[in-house]
């Protein structure tokens, strides 16, 4: 998306040694293909960042793809994307247009483009939602994600959240612990997280927190396997809870710790709603 930090992201991949080209059409995408091949490139070390202004974008863009991987090339979507709200925020800071705007309105623009786009998000391998994100913040997720390629294995974002916030937009999985008993109700909880130990222990001894914890665990171990035979490399679970401050923060911390243990896949953890409230 437009707005949606593409700029930020070609800039730490350039800054881990990807060659990287800016604005290229999509229709172009082979003919870089070859010519870093001619001057013998990294293969895994060339990016293009392509935006829908050619109206011809999604055909263009399907097309290509499908050229490359007819010739052996393994390609790899990255899908940047933000809420319509701070869309509009950021265009108005920089005070420009939206390119597809035209006549109309911000909000115009926007929602067109969200709509030339849906095809290519559904198919990306990887969506980052940059809603709530810095510039530093996207690139710590540019590095975690590119900046070891020969790590072996899955890599997990396992994220917890409040649902009276919204979904993260990019889970690629929900787990709802809001059937376990809230420690926002216990007095000396309130003030903590999950990430304390009193409110970990409470929210772990619950009826039905373990059974969770070991069911889900090799649920993922199921679903991580069929993810890497097709060829996908990043998943995220989202973990969530009412206002993802108690219980989502603690299970997400036991799910994280326990798909490490596992091994087999590199996990990191965050927490995308403590201290919002």
């Amino acid at each position: 998306m437009s707005g949606a930090g593409r700029s930020t992201a070609a800039k730490a991949l350039e800054d881990l040694g990807w060659f990287v080209i800016d604005n290229l059409p999509p229709g172009l995408l082979f003919a870089m293909a070859e010519e870093a091949g001619r001057v013998k490139l990294a293969a895994d070390k060339v990016a293009a960042v392509v935006d829908v202004r050619s109206l011809a974008f999604t055909s263009d863009l399907n097309s290509a793809i499908e050229e490359l991987e007819g010739r052996g090339v393994a390609v790899r979507v990255v899908f940047l994307e933000a809420s319509d709200e701070e869309l509009v925020r950021r265009f108005e800071n920089v005070r420009r247009p939206h390119p597809l705007q035209g006549d109309g309105r911000l909000v115009d623009g926007i929602a067109r483009e969200r709509g030339i786009l849906r095809e290519v998000r559904a198919n990306a391998d990887l969506v980052i939602d940059t809603s709530n994100l810095n510039v530093h913040e996207l690139r710590g997720k540019i590095v975690a994600f590119f900046g070891g390629e020969d790590r072996p294995g899955l890599r997990v974002n396992v994220v917890s959240f409040g649902y009276k916030y919204g979904l993260p937009v990019d889970a690629d999985l929900v787990v709802d612990c809001r059937f376990l008993p809230n420690p926002h109700w216990v007095p000396e909880l309130r003030p903590m997280n999950g990430l304390d130990a009193p409110v970990r222990e409470y929210v772990l001894n619950q009826a039905g927190a373990k059974e969770l914890l070991d069911a889900y665990e090799e649920v993922f171990a199921i679903i991580a396997s069929g993810y890497t035979r097709e060829g996908k490399s990043y998943a995220t679970l989202a973990v969530g809870c009412t206002g993802g401050k108690h219980r989502s923060v603690a299970m997400a911390e036991q799910i994280g710790g326990r798909l490490r243990d596992r091994g087999g896949m590199e996990v990191q953890v965050s927490h995308r709603d403590v201290g919002r409230e």
